[in-house]
């Protein structure tokens, strides 16, 4: 096997070694390409190789790379097309025939050079949480499957990054050492996953809770959207069938809801809000009153909740449908009085738990806003 010359991210070796686990006996060593340059691309934060006259690549020779080690980061650039492709660099020592992943054909690129830095500043961290997802895997992603599931896998590198954690005044504060989460066997799941862990934590009395089996739902953060006519005391509901309630027997399974949708990698929950009530309902919302944050199902599921109130106006013309038809969405929407909402609560169609809240905390808001 050819050594193999890396350049932009994978000359961050925190990051090649969590993509090869395993880098047996191989060597690495600085190395140049002459008239190439390293590029940003045009609409990411990702690096690519490009002839450059009279310029230098810098970048790393790894040579004797065990083939797993070479398959891992084929997986990485391969599905993506980033094809290897033969070169001849310079080391300190000689001229070596390698080879380097060149980007796909036609592939948009910026005038820049790329800077490794820059790029360990704001990606480097969401990178190797990527990377250490892929590595989990076994058997190893398919291609198709790691291109599929690539975007879920940036949401839970950003939630994971999102994670600051709030305020502790009543709650244990807890401090390093007090937990420790293993996984005992891969992640299952082409959208969502399911992981498998060893739990360990420290217990009330002092000691220690050791080798519990749990399973954890690993989703994404969301933004929630409660769209609301102060005017007209009139709020818009999102109505869709969820597989939920269906799995689990209910024979009603559409359910009343928020305007709801996943917070995309490199977007703030009030971004992701304003785009989700765009697309399911239609609405354009400047202004957004931060609700509350919190987890929805803290026992088995990491899938954390921003929910937002959007005033604005909702008319009785406003549209019945929402949603895009290329998620497959099919949504109805109903504008109800509060007071009709509100009962919906007590009567129990109101189930889906994060709707009942945001309606309980407008009732509080609008005793406040009315004295």
């Amino acid at each position: 096997m050819k050594p193999l010359f890396v350049y932009g991210t994978l000359r961050h070796r925190p990051l090649l070694e969590t993509l090869a686990r395993d880098l047996g006996g191989a060597r690495a060593e600085p190395a140049r390409l002459p008239d190439h340059a390293v590029r940003r691309q045009a609409d990411g934060p990702w690096p690519a190789l490009v002839p450059a006259p009279g310029e230098t690549a810098e970048g790393t020779l790894w040579t004797g790379l065990p083939p797993e080690a070479r398959d891992a980061l084929d997986l990485f650039e391969v599905p993506f097309g980033y094809l290897p492709r033969p070169v001849r660099v310079q080391t300190d020592r000689a001229t070596v025939e390698a080879e380097a992943y060149f980007p796909p054909e036609g592939l948009s690129v910026a005038p820049e050079a790329w800077s490794l830095e820059t790029w360990c500043r704001e990606a480097g961290e969401a990178a190797l949480l990527i990377a250490a997802e892929i590595a989990a895997h076994d058997p190893p992603l398919a291609a198709g499957s790691l291109v599929r599931q690539w975007p879920m896998m940036a949401h839970r590198a950003a939630a994971r990054l999102r994670a600051r954690g709030a305020p502790a005044t009543i709650r244990h504060r807890a401090a390093p050492g007090d937990w420790d989460l293993r996984p005992n066997r891969p992640p299952v799941g082409d959208f969502f996953k399911m992981v498998g862990l060893d739990v360990a934590h420290r217990r009330f009395d002092g000691t220690r809770a050791e080798g519990l089996l749990r399973e954890v739902f690993q989703g994404a953060d969301a933004a929630l959207v409660l769209p609301y006519d102060e005017a007209r005391d009139r709020v818009l509901l999102v109505e869709q069938f969820r597989c939920g309630p269906a799995r689990r027997g209910d024979p009603q399974p559409w359910t009343l809801e928020p305007v709801a949708g996943l917070v995309d990698a490199g977007e703030t929950p009030e971004e992701a809000a304003r785009r989700e009530t765009a697309e399911e309902a239609g609405l354009r919302v400047e202004h957004l009153v931060p609700m509350f944050a919190g987890y929805a199902s803290p026992g088995n599921a990491t899938d954390h909740f921003f929910a937002f109130l959007a005033p604005c106006d909702l008319p009785d013309d406003h549209a019945t449908r929402g949603g895009l038809l290329e998620e497959n969405e099919d949504l109805r929407l109903h504008l109800l009085p509060f007071e009709t909402a509100i009962a919906l609560v007590d009567s129990g169609e109101a189930n889906a738990t994060p709707l009942v809240a945001m309606l309980l905390w407008l009732f509080r808001w609008r005793m406040q806003r009315r004295g």
